[in-house]
């Protein structure tokens, strides 16, 4: 019989080799491809948080150029744009509105263009006398718009994101408000990131760059004639700009590759772009390639180490266990992938756990943040109103203290001629006088101390007599007449009570603005039950009530139609927000008797006792 001839021991290892290597490059490529497919989702993640932070960014800063329009400071330029106090008094409060809103810098132009105001007025790159018409935010705000443009200052050599809003006054544009947003600490987070990014313009002229090589830089082909659009306006100012030595095309998978010289070598990464069409800019993410082509080289010399240790095990079993070898080494092998598996899903669930975890952390943070800054600005809103308070208190507590000095002097000379029983009477008066400063100052301290947050139940008859209290000098000086009516079937509600008096203080000290030197002087405090458990609480004002046209913006903050040092337009927006975090609202209407009324909507604290009948 004829034996079947067995294939050599070199045969045998020559095919194990060709089988090592083949299983090597499958694993590099596959580690490579699979590393890089990690690298491009996050890459995304990456793209989406840049640009929803430079959006986030640019919108903080959107409408302001409009809100500063509307300022009683900026109209009084305009009016006299050569009046020196005018100018002083514009320029104070553009540097105030600037520290305070962390701009770069805020300005007003003439319609010529001509800037007669700026945040950095006195600075050696001030704005004041220099012409910026040839800018398109101008035109656009000459023209009635809202105007947004970036590009390098010509004058403070600074980056920056422009909007701009005209200055409406009688329906005529008298001037132009700019407001410029530094954006260079955001540029300065992408620098220490895992990818590189960059913001280019519609002519491909790289803008904003993590790093700083590549700024001013084209990239890929610059046009002739977007080159002379950026000229005219001058974008970049006289900075000349140069495409980037890099190569670009796309690769199997449809993704854009870029290869670039970056440290005196090239780098090739895979470029992911998303558009910020209101911005007029392309947000790029580019993701280096070569950390996952290490990783598929790691991969497969791991592979053809494995693979060697098995081939060698494989050549020196016995012919007759060769079966069971194979069959033990794929097993092994299965195992192997099997786990490899099994531990790169769990690293990646802990990765997006540790994420997770981050941002629950980073939101909790930023909602305490908001809480406590909401709760400072309350606080600062009662310092203001005890600050206007000061000097009638300071009457309020001269007058008994000297009408007790004087009964205390005649109470004296009663006692020295035996008239005690007259004596005796100065002696009580004077005990009244001190507990009504008793009363007073009771009052003042339970308004000026920061209260617990917890909402409780709190009587409406005791906050409004407290309120009025605190109040009673503003009515007195408005010679306001006050009347009080809370219907029997009101009950407690639901509310912080120094809150809620703070909320009485501001409407009653509006109300007495508004009435003050109007031929009726009353206002009215009245609260009564409302359905689905709600209690209404309104103060009205015999005065001339909220124009419709102010309506809309009277709870804004800053938003304030008294003059210059009478208010700072947070009363009302302070007011608006306690009552939100009562769970109710607060409300402008119009009033009985053509005045203003606002009502405070606040939740019951417990339903009333039924009667028998029902």
């Amino acid at each position: 019989m004829r034996r079947i001839a067995r294939p050599s021991l070199p045969l045998l290892a020559a095919l194990a080799l060709c089988l090592a290597l083949g299983l090597a490059a499958f694993a590099g490529l596959y580690a490579s491809s699979r590393s890089l497919e990690k690298s491009v989702a996050t890459g995304e993640g990456t793209l989406r948080l840049a640009v929803a932070a430079l959006d986030g960014q640019l919108a903080r800063y959107h409408s302001l150029p409009t809100l500063i329009s509307e300022q009683s400071v900026v109209h009084a330029l305009l009016a006299d744009p050569g009046d020196r106090a005018a100018r002083g008094r514009a320029d104070d409060y553009l540097k105030r509105v600037n520290a305070l809103l962390s701009s770069s810098d805020v300005y007003v132009m003439l319609p010529s263009g001509e800037t007669v105001a700026a945040s950095n007025a006195g600075e050696a790159w001030s704005f004041v006398g220099q012409n910026f018409r040839y800018r398109p935010y101008f035109e656009a705000a000459a023209q009635g718009r809202r105007g947004r443009f970036y590009g390098l200052g010509t004058t403070s050599g600074k980056r920056g994101y422009y909007f701009s809003a005209p200055v409406l006054v009688a329906g005529a544009i008298e001037g132009i408000v700019v407001v410029k947003v530094d954006l260079d600490p955001l540029e300065a987070s992408w620098a220490s990131g895992e990818f590189e990014i960059l913001v280019v313009d519609p002519e491909g002229i790289v803008f904003m760059a993590g790093n700083p090589q590549w700024r001013f830089s084209g990239f890929g082909p610059l046009h002739p004639a977007a080159l002379a659009r950026t000229r005219e306006m001058r974008r970049y100012d006289e900075r000349a700009i140069a495409p980037l030595d890099m190569r670009l095309g796309r690769d199997g998978d449809g993704l854009e590759r870029v290869r670039i010289p970056t440290s005196g070598e090239s780098r090739d990464y895979v470029a992911l772009s998303e558009a910020m069409p209101e911005a007029g800019w392309t947000v790029k993410v580019l993701i280096d390639t070569r950390p996952a082509a290490l990783q598929g080289i790691a991969f497969g010399s791991a592979a053809l180490f494995l693979s060697g240790i098995g081939a060698l095990a494989f050549a020196s079993v016995h012919q007759r266990r060769r079966r069971l070898a194979e069959r033990d080494r794929i097993r092994a092998e299965a195992h192997e992938e099997l786990e490899r598996r099994v531990l790169q899903r769990t690293a990646d669930l802990a990765v997006v756990n540790h994420r997770l975890g981050e941002e629950v952390a980073e939101r909790r943070a930023t909602e305490e943040t908001l809480r406590r800054t909401q709760s400072d600005l309350v606080e600062a809103g009662k310092l203001a109103a005890l600050g206007q308070m000061s000097a009638a208190l300071s009457h309020e507590f001269n007058q008994p203290l000297a009408a007790a000095s004087a009964y205390a002097d005649s109470a004296a000379v009663l006692l020295d001629r035996g008239r005690v029983a007259e004596a005796r009477e100065n002696v009580l008066r004077i005990a009244s006088l001190v507990d009504r400063l008793s009363s007073i100052s009771r009052h003042l301290r339970t308004f000026a101390r920061r209260p617990d947050e917890q909402l409780v139940e709190v009587r409406l008859e005791t906050v409004i007599a407290d309120a009025l209290e605190i109040v009673d000098w503003r009515l007195k000086a408005a010679d306001a007449a006050v009347a009080v009516d809370v219907d029997p079937d009101v009950g407690p509600v639901l509310a912080v009570s120094v809150r809620l008096q703070q909320i009485l203080v501001n409407l009653v000290s509006n109300a007495a603005d508004a009435v003050e030197g109007t031929p009726r002087r009353t206002i009215a405090i009245t609260a009564a039950r409302e359905a689905e458990g709600r209690t209404r609480l309104c103060v009205s004002d015999s005065g001339p009530g909220v124009p419709d046209a102010i309506a809309a913006r009277i709870f804004d903050p800053f938003f304030t139609t008294k003059g210059v040092g009478k208010g700072l337009g947070l009363g009302l927006s302070i007011s608006y927000n306690i009552a939100r975090d009562f769970g109710g609202a607060l409300l402008c209407e119009k009033g009985p008797d053509g005045g203003a009324r606002f009502a405070v909507i606040l939740t019951n604290a417990r339903e009333p006792m039924r009667s028998a009948a029902e």
